[in-house]
């Protein structure tokens, strides 16, 4: 396993969202400005994360990057991440990681792979998926150029 800051058995919810943001930014491995601040916005900002640490996101960010360098960092990350998160949750790990890729006007091949296993892996239906794509993805529109 990852040599990190955080035993890997103690991820929070708020640990495991932050993960999976960070998974999803990092999953073309070229992590974004627009990503990194959609990132910390949601943190400052979105009631599940409330009273969260964020000092953490830094020991967070390094435990899923050890992760994704080794062989079978992937599932250890939807492992630790299923573990940690109530199911009341999982469609909102699945928004969050969704509008993080939406925060660049476009989702590159590895990031939507990211996605559909992670849509698999917290069981989130078909329909739930599609709506909640959608949504990032209106959110995240920008104006036409005229």
């Amino acid at each position: 396993m990852a040599q990190t800051d955080i035993p890997l058995a103690s991820f929070s919810a708020q640990d495991a969202l932050v993960a999976v943001m960070v998974g999803l930014s990092a999953s073309d491995e070229n992590m974004t400005t627009n990503e990194l601040l959609a990132i910390t916005r949601m943190v400052e900002t979105l009631p599940v994360f409330a009273g969260f640490d964020r000092d953490r996101l830094h020991t967070i960010s390094q435990t899923v990057f050890d992760l994704l360098t080794e062989e079978d960092g992937l599932d250890a990350l939807f492992g630790l991440v299923r573990d940690a998160l109530p199911e009341a949750l999982h469609e909102t790990a699945y928004a969050l990681a969704c509008d993080v890729a939406a925060a660049d006007g476009h989702a590159f091949q590895a990031e939507l792979r990211f996605l559909l296993e992670l849509r698999h892996e917290l069981d989130v239906d078909r329909l739930s998926a599609a709506a909640i794509e959608r949504g990032s993805s209106v959110r995240h529109r920008a104006l036409p150029e005229a």
